[in-house]
């Protein structure tokens, strides 16, 4: 799984805030090359063995890749790529031009923070390689925190050499990293192999056709059934959405406009698939074989360690694996983590705000939570990013049509567009809502909340751009909905206190009217996004 936009791959510390010239466009094979070998990385090896955890069956899985990892490539090419090479620009300066710097601002913080988390899963990563060499205890798959303090040290050498070399030889790292992802991919290649044949033997099955070689996954490898305790049942449709959407922030979420706007034609962007069916199909799938083997020798062995797993294997060359893998594509997210945080404090160098990136995303690898659960993880960093695709989308292609102004931010001069605010926030907390709840999977809500979002930029713009809000009747209408959401949330309080209502029914209706009443009291609440039409007294609080 590729972590970060590519863009250290394409010359983007040139055109930052201005389209891509003609003369610096880039041909088919540097995009396939830069997606093959920067999604053959070192999560593979977490998320692979995690599918076994997930009780997926072989048919489910293979089927669930291939369709999968097809949809991602169509979401580069269909919704991504088009607005690249038309607009070529960077996302960042794409949103700053319709959502306002501010806007913009706490989009970087968000997705500094979710970079530091997954740079802290890759430190992981890393870590256990060290672990098969001075025997200290590692996490096991449910373990939430540190178990020993040779595991903390172990983290915090990796993730602190990686934030210093983040910060210090950044390119040096990145052309390293190209010489190192054809040995990668192959290395990834070789686990498969070896895992096969060591079921061939364990198992004595003799394998004379690719239907015996079915049948093998079927019975030993991918088995099907019920889930290790902890995890999520995997089912076809779990695995399709997860390859789809583990790099939602890449295609939907439109951070790869910063990559395509070097292509010279959209249709590059099919060079996504050399990425998605190396990494996201081949590796995935090798990596599971190694650790479905470890299961089969010990169903009691259940800690998805990759150091362990590789260095079973591959030897020294399997644990260099891990260690590179892990490396090479922590350091390009630390660093881009840096420059989203350094938007916040822009007087800081690059180097000190490189360094206490590492320094956070260091603390993050060492509580194994995140790489332990990092098919929930992924699904939560794309969720989160996915509004402001969302908004790009409809900004760029539907705004105009609908006799609004696109880029409003650059024409009106705000620097906070509430239309994309709101149209970010509201899907967050609508779809985080529908997981807590336990009433959507957080691997399927992305998709219907694309169009919650899509949806809301266009309505709230309408509202915000024709300033409807100032009109007495719509202010009225606001009003009565708002005060109709409150006395809706007290009388689910007293609903349940009579017995009438399940405690679950409560929550759901809760979080409903919660949403409503913030929707709807702003706009009558607020004046001209700012203040409220009244003055404040002292000791009054507005929102």
């Amino acid at each position: 799984m590729d972590t970060e936009p590519h863009v250290q791959q394409a010359p983007s510390s040139e055109y930052e805030r201005e389209p891509v010239p003609q003369r610096a466009l880039l041909g088919f094979k540097s995009f396939i090359g830069m997606y093959a070998g920067e999604h053959c990385a070192g999560t593979e090896l977490m998320i692979g063995p995690l599918f076994v955890a997930a009780g997926v069956s072989a048919f489910d899985l293979v089927a669930g890749l291939i369709v999968g990892n097809a949809l991602a490539v169509l979401s580069w090419m269909l919704l991504c790529a088009p607005i690249a090479t038309r607009a070529r620009l960077t996302l960042y300066y794409q949103l700053e031009k319709i959502c306002g710097r501010q806007l913009v601002t706490l989009y970087n913080l968000a997705n500094g923070v979710m970079f530091c988390f997954l740079a802290g899963a890759m430190v992981t990563v890393s870590a256990t390689a060290l672990g098969v060499w001075f025997k200290f205890p590692m996490p096991a798959l449910n373990d939430l925190y540190p178990n020993s303090v040779g595991w903390v040290i172990a983290v915090a050498v990796v993730g602190g050499l990686i934030a210093i070399v983040a910060a210090y030889g950044y390119e040096t790292v990145a052309k390293f990293a190209n010489i190192a992802s054809p040995w990668m991919v192959l290395v990834f290649l070789v686990f498969g192999f070896v895992g096969l044949k060591q079921f061939i033997d364990v198992t004595g099955a003799k394998i004379n056709s690719l239907g015996d070689v079915w049948t093998l996954a079927n019975t030993s490898i991918w088995k099907g059934g019920d889930p290790l305790p902890g995890q999520v049942k995997f089912t076809f449709w779990h695995v399709t959405f997860f390859a789809w959407f583990c790099n939602m922030a890449m295609h939907v979420g439109m951070s790869d406009l910063s990559v395509f706007r070097f292509a010279r034609k959209s249709w590059y962007s099919i060079a996504s698939a050399s990425g998605m069916y190396v990494g996201h199909f081949m590796a995935w799938i090798s990596a599971s074989i190694l650790y479905a083997y470890q299961l089969h020798l010990d169903p009691t062995d259940t800690n998805v360690l990759p150091g362990p797993l590789a260095y079973r294997a591959a030897g020294l060359a399997g644990l260099l694996c891990v260690i590179i893998a892990g490396w090479t594509t922590a350091n390009p997210t630390i660093y881009r983590a840096g420059l989203a945080f350094q938007a916040l404090r822009p007087k800081w160098s690059r180097f000190r705000v490189t360094l206490v990136t590492g320094a956070i995303a260091t603390i993050a690898g060492m509580f194994p939570a995140i790489a332990m659960k990092l098919l929930d993880f992924v699904a939560l960093y794309g969720l989160i990013l996915m509004p402001m695709g969302a908004v790009v989308f409809v900004d760029f292609w539907l705004m105009r049509k609908f006799g609004l102004q696109n880029n409003y931010a650059e024409r009106s001069g705000a620097v906070f567009n509430w239309a994309a605010g709101a149209a970010w926030i509201v899907t967050l907390v609508a779809c985080a809502s529908l997981v807590v709840t336990g009433r959507v999977q957080i691997y399927f809500v992305s998709l219907p909340g694309w169009f919650m979002a899509a949806t809301l930029y266009v309505v709230v713009s309408v509202v915000y751009q024709r300033r409807m809000y100032a009109r007495p009747t719509f202010r009225t209408a606001a009003q009565a909905i708002s005060w109709a959401s409150l006395g809706i949330l007290v009388l689910m309080g007293v609903l349940f206190l009579a017995g009438a209502v399940t405690l679950d029914r409560v929550k759901w209706v809760l979080i409903t009217v919660t949403i409503i009443w913030f929707v709807a009291a702003v706009l009558w609440m607020w004046k001209n996004g700012h203040a409220s039409e009244e003055e404040p007294t002292p000791g009054t609080s507005y929102i």
